[in-house]
C-alpha cells in the first residue's frame, strides 16, 4: 500500500445555497410571519473545507457539483476562503438549496432540495485530485443516492488504495434512517474515522448512550468521534476504548453553524 505524500485535504461533499430565516413568534399558518432572511453560500462539505483552512491547513480542495446558475458564485466564495474548488457544473438542475427555519430558541428545521448534490458523477472525480493529499473527507450525504454514491465510493476506494486515510460524516439522521444503518456501514467500509452526531450514532447502533454507540462503531472503524454539540465529543478507538471531552479541534468533520 502506498503512503500519502502530502498534507493536503480533499473534501468530497456538497455546496448548497442556504436560505436562513430567523423568526421570533410562532409561525402563522396560511399567512405572513415576520423574519430576518439571508441567502448565503454553504453546504456541509464547503463548510468543512473552509474550517480546515481556518484551522491552518494550507492546501484544501473541495469536489462537489453545482448548478450552472450559481456555480461561479459558490466557486468565488470558496476561493476567497482559500479553498481550491473542483466544481462540476450541472446544466440540468440548480445547486442544492436548504431553507433553514430558525425559531427564537435557535431550534432549526430544514427544508432540503438536493438539486445537483446527488448528481455528482464518477467522471467528476480525477485521481490527480488526490496528489499531495494526506486525508480525504467524505460527506456521507453522497451515499444516499445511487449516482452520487458511485462517485463517493470511487473516491473512497481510490484514497484507501493509495494509503490516504478517509474520514466520513454521516451527514443526515433523516436520510440515514431511510437508507438503513447496515447499508451505510457497508458503504463507509475502509474509512479510518467516522464522525456521526449523537442521533446518527444512535441510528447506526441502536444504542441510546453516545459512549456505548461510539464503542460499538469502533468495531467497524479504527476511530470514531461522536459529536455532542456544545458538550464536545465522545471518541473511541478500536484499541483504546472510549473517552469524552468538551473541547474539539475542527480540522475535518463537524456540523456547520447557522449563519
Amino acid at each position: 500500500m502506498n503512503r500519502p505524500a502530502g498534507g493536503g485535504l480533499l473534501v468530497v461533499g456538497e455546496v448548497v445555497t442556504d436560505v436562513v430565516a430567523r423568526y421570533g413568534s410562532a409561525l402563522a399558518h396560511g399567512t405572513d410571519t415576520s423574519a430576518r432572511i439571508r441567502t448565503l453560500p454553504g453546504g456541509a462539505g464547503a463548510n468543512v473545507a473552509c474550517w480546515a483552512v481556518r484551522s491552518g491547513c494550507a492546501d484544501v480542495r473541495l469536489l462537489a457539483r453545482a448548478g450552472a446558475g450559481s456555480a461561479d458564485w459558490h466557486r468565488e466564495a470558496l476561493e476567497r476562503a482559500g479553498v481550491r474548488a473542483f466544481l462540476a457544473v450541472d446544466e440540468g438542475v440548480p445547486t442544492a438549496t436548504v431553507i433553514a427555519l430558525v425559531d427564537a430558541a435557535a431550534e432549526r428545521t430544514f427544508l432540503t432540495d438536493a438539486g445537483a448534490v446527488l448528481r455528482l458523477a464518477s467522471d467528476d472525480f480525477a485521481p490527480s485530485m488526490l496528489e499531495g493529499v494526506g486525508r480525504l473527507h467524505l460527506s456521507g450525504y453522497l451515499l444516499f443516492a445511487p449516482s452520487s454514491r458511485a462517485a463517493a465510493l470511487l473516491t473512497l476506494r481510490t484514497a484507501v488504495e493509495r494509503g490516504i486515510p478517509v474520514s466520513v460524516d454521516p451527514a443526515s439522521a433523516g436520510f440515514l434512517g431511510e437508507l438503513g444503518p447496515k447499508r451505510f456501514l457497508e458503504y463507509a467500509e475502509g474509512a479510518e474515522l467516522l464522525l456521526p452526531n449523537a442521533d446518527e450514532a444512535r441510528l447506526l447502533t441502536g444504542l441510546p448512550e453516545p459512549e456505548a454507540a461510539a464503542a460499538e462503531l469502533s468495531r467497524w472503524f479504527p476511530r470514531v468521534a461522536v459529536t455532542l454539540g456544545a458538550r464536545g465529543a465522545v471518541v473511541a478507538a478500536a484499541a483504546e476504548g472510549c473517552r469524552a471531552g468538551a473541547a474539539a479541534v475542527a480540522t475535518v468533520g463537524g456540523r456547520p453553524p447557522v449563519h
